[in-house]
């Protein structure tokens, strides 16, 4: 399909999916009001005979042009990896062991946030593990699932931008590089460090409110109802079956070690380290020239033989309950899935069919100020104001 300019119209349908996702607190219904609509603009922007059927054939053709099914594949495998783990007994050891050396709910927010720190290879790579290991630490411990979510995806990302040693640096300093300024793409990339304000001010803000439980609106509410019990709706869903309760700390630990291993040599492996280009030979610049789409996936199709290898012998599980127990897995991520294949279409729908950055690019240089200048601020500005304000939009309603 052909691009097609639609002016201040481009910018329509990621403002009808947030402003829906406020008022309805139903994610995935807004996303595709939100594709519709802008397919629906350039049906009617590109002059097709029957703009209904031009709709609907061009959102399902841009959603399937823009789906990344390695990340699909790579949370399915997970949530798989997370359900038998739990089915073994894993997760149910690991939580008593780590409740005896973690005595508060604080103390179980600050190692949420430490244990972001560490896995700092890939945001994505971050959040789930990360949610992975914390969850029954913090469901103990009565910590809403809307505020872990916050704490570790305000940490992730800003911890990857900032650490030298990550799957972003590499891409992030060569483009630095090119302006001339630096010898280096690590150079251009260290020296950018402290003028990441967005990130440094989102990691700060973290600490803030592990620290102080400083909560409000909707987000107060989500810790109230934990507090009686109600964690959040996606805490929920098909709870895994525990199957024997012979399973120890050692039965999540080696699975999920043996998984951020892999991810790192699949990120080394992609990027070159074992092939010809010499220029790829350091761990840096392999990490920073790596596809970690496809690395994260054999990382967790690695978790999951090594958790079927660590149970299925010692007859934790049967091969038919590990089995059902990936399927199961499998049907838990579902919800996710489709909240990324829907977001990706409305990322095509913008980037792709109505130009969007093309009209903003023409606002910025168009007009008769120089606001090229005040763009670094700004952004940094919405990004940590919308981290802030998230607790106050994006808590799940109470199932």
């Amino acid at each position: 399909m052909d691009p097609y300019y639609a002016g201040w119209l481009s910018i329509l349908p990621p403002v009808i999916a947030i402003v829906l996702a406020l008022i309805t607190k139903e994610v995935i219904s807004s996303l595709l009001v939100g594709i519709l609509s802008g397919t629906f603009i350039y049906a009617m922007g590109t002059g097709a005979e029957n703009a209904l059927m031009s709709t609907v054939e061009n959102t399902f053709a841009i959603m399937g042009k823009r789906v990344d099914f390695n990340i699909i594949m790579f949370c399915s495998a997970l949530g798989a990896l997370v359900y038998v783990i739990s089915m073994a007994g894993g997760s149910r050891a690991y939580g008593e062991w780590a409740t005896k050396r973690i005595k508060s709910k604080r103390s179980s927010l600050l190692s949420t946030y430490g244990l972001t720190w560490l896995i700092f290879i890939d945001d994505y790579f971050s959040c789930l593990t990360v949610g992975t290991v914390m969850k029954p630490v913090t469901d103990t411990y009565k910590v809403s699932r809307a505020k872990l979510a916050y704490i570790i995806d305000a940490t992730a990302a800003p911890m990857c931008i900032i650490a030298p040693i990550s799957s972003w640096a590499a891409a992030v300093g060569s483009n630095l590089k090119s302006t001339g300024a630096f010898e280096s793409d690590l150079a251009a990339f260290v020296a950018a460090i402290p003028y990441n304000f967005y990130a440094l001010l989102s990691l700060f803000l973290v600490i803030i409110l592990c620290c102080t439980d400083l909560d409000f609106g909707p987000m107060r509410k989500a810790e109230k109802r934990a507090a009686e019990g109600d964690l959040g709706i996606l805490a929920q869903p098909s709870a895994a079956k525990l199957v024997t309760k012979n399973g120890n700390v050692f039965d999540m630990i080696i699975p999920i070690f043996g998984l951020i291993v892999c991810a790192i040599l699949g990120m080394m492996y992609s990027g070159g380290y074992w092939g010809d280009d010499e220029a790829y030979h350091t761990f840096t610049a392999a990490l920073g020239n790596c596809s970690a789409s496809p690395s994260l996936v054999w990382a967790s199709f690695g978790g999951l033989l090594i958790a079927l290898i660590l149970y299925v012998p010692r007859r934790l599980l049967t091969l038919s309950e590990f089995m059902g127990g990936v399927m199961e897995g499998f049907k838990a991520m579902l919800p996710a899935c489709v909240i990324l294949v829907f977001a990706w279409g409305l990322s095509g729908v913008c980037q792709e069919m109505l130009q969007t950055p093309k009209f903003v690019e023409s606002l910025v240089t168009g007009g008769g100020m120089n606001i090229g200048g005040l763009i670094p601020f700004l952004i940094t500005f919405h990004e940590f104001l919308s981290q802030f304000t998230y607790q106050c939009t994006t808590t799940p309603r109470p199932s």
